[in-house]
């Protein structure tokens, strides 16, 4: 009998292991470096900065662009370049970012093995998400198909989540993967209001746990504070550590809120503790307190767009106008998608920004929000977010309008001048089955 239970025992595992080892020949390998010179001619370029150019010649060599300009008005030299590509008619875009994205650090939702998005504690600024981010991670080639080239990966749980960083989606590992490190500490500010159901009526009533809740931050943030201020210690407090950087301006504080009461509290924590850094994450109400955010330099990442509204008097479209009621009241933002689904739903990231443009957004402002904008928000604009001399060559080709879920056909991507491979577990069924249901047809 026990020789029976452990062939059995023995086949399942080897089950198991032939399954995992297909998973690991699905995912693309990462391309080798750029080695020759590509000159990309006669595409609908989409800058990033708010410009386009109409009849556009992009050239990059070893990882950076060398050349952005119109190629009706400049003089170029075909032989400096190795490969040649004609994109006429088609739109050329800087890669997507997708910020405060748990892409890579959680696979499947009920398999507790594949997540690594939280840790067990409420202050927890020294958790690391790039230590743990999967560059194998199934998921992020589906992403990569409709452009979303680099992500903030960023942790979840607690009061004080952890630190995030960013990432580029072509590589072997998290250290080659890494495009800026710990960029910020994420602070999940707590609920000021909430819905009190009695005999059939609704409420509005402060939290009963908020001050003690907001008390508990505040000596936290002192602590640090005294702890930074010290100097060289001689016994380490990792926590305390971590929020260093963030305390100096090295670092961003990235604050989780909504609702215009939280953000105002968020503000004036900022003031209160000299915080020179902070980007709130959520900011549904954020155009009713626009000055606040303009007056202290408060960009916002816009919670997700295709949602429904908060409230039932809210109007109906009102989460698709918000990206215009930013734009309009001069506050610097960017669109991101956390939620449902939100790893697998990141491809659908363009889609939110065309949907803004359906609701009076410009077109090349929504191209903005998902390159350049959050480029600047999380730093890294210097090397990323738009397509300029100098910068990485992170950008891809569509055949068709990338914010269009119709039209959106990308047919060649870059990331720091390597081609990448398209393909995904996803395009393997897809030929798969096609062949199959092909052959039935004849």
């Amino acid at each position: 009998m026990m020789n029976k239970q452990f062939n059995i025992i023995l086949v399942v595992l080897m089950v198991m292991c032939s399954k995992i080892e297909l998973t690991a020949q699905q995912n693309p390998t990462p391309s080798p470096k750029q080695s020759k010179s590509v000159l990309i001619l006669n595409g609908i370029a989409h800058i990033g900065n708010g410009e386009k150019i109409e009849n556009s010649a992009i050239g990059f060599k070893d990882g950076k662009l060398t050349l952005v300009a119109d190629a009706r008005v400049i003089r170029i030299d075909m032989s400096a370049y190795d490969t040649i590509i004609y994109a006429d008619g088609s739109h050329i875009y800087p890669g997507f970012i997708a910020t405060n994205s748990t892409l890579g650090l959680l696979e499947l939702d009920l398999v507790r093995q594949t997540n690594d998005e939280s840790e067990t504690g409420t202050f927890k600024p020294s958790i690391r998400s790039a230590i743990s981010y999967n560059t194998d991670s199934e998921i992020i080639p589906t992403v990569r198909s409709n452009g979303v080239l680099m992500g903030q990966i960023t942790p979840r749980g607690g009061v004080i989540s952890g630190t995030s960083s960013v990432m580029q989606f072509d590589a072997w590992n998290w250290e080659d993967a890494l495009i800026r490190e710990d960029d910020g500490v994420h602070l999940n500010w707590p609920g000021v209001y909430h819905r009190h159901y009695d005999k059939g009526k609704i409420s509005i009533e402060k939290v009963k746990t908020y001050d003690q809740q907001l008390r508990e931050i505040q000596s936290f943030f002192r602590d640090a504070k005294a702890y930074c201020s010290a100097g060289k210690q001689t016994l380490i407090d990792l926590r305390f550590a971590a929020l260093c950087d963030l305390l100096s301006g090295k670092k961003i504080l990235y604050v989780h809120a909504s609702d215009a009461k939280a953000m105002t509290e968020a503000i004036n924590f900022k003031v209160e503790f000299s915080i020179p850094k902070m980007v709130i994450i959520g900011g549904y109400d954020a155009y009713l307190i626009a000055d606040q955010l303009v007056s202290h330099s408060i960009p916002i990442m816009l919670e997700r767009i295709h949602s429904l509204p908060r409230f039932n008097e809210d109007d109906v479209d009102l989460p698709y106008k918000l990206p215009k009621l930013l734009y309009d009241a001069g506050i610097k933002f960017c669109i991101q998608n956390e939620g449902d689904m939100e790893r697998m739903g990141a491809r659908n990231l363009p889609f939110h920004a065309g949907t803004a443009v359906a609701y009076g957004l410009p077109y090349e402002e929504a191209v903005r929000a998902l390159t350049l904008a959050p480029a600047q928000i999380l730093g890294i604009d210097e090397t990323c977010g738009s397509l300029e001399s100098g910068k990485d060559a992170t950008l891809f080709i569509s055949s068709g309008d990338a914010l269009d879920m119709k039209s959106n056909a990308v047919t060649a991507a870059f990331i720091q001048g390597r081609l990448i491979d398209l393909s995904s577990k996803q395009t393997e069924l897809y030929h798969k089955y096609k062949k199959k249901y092909d052959e039935q047809k004849k």
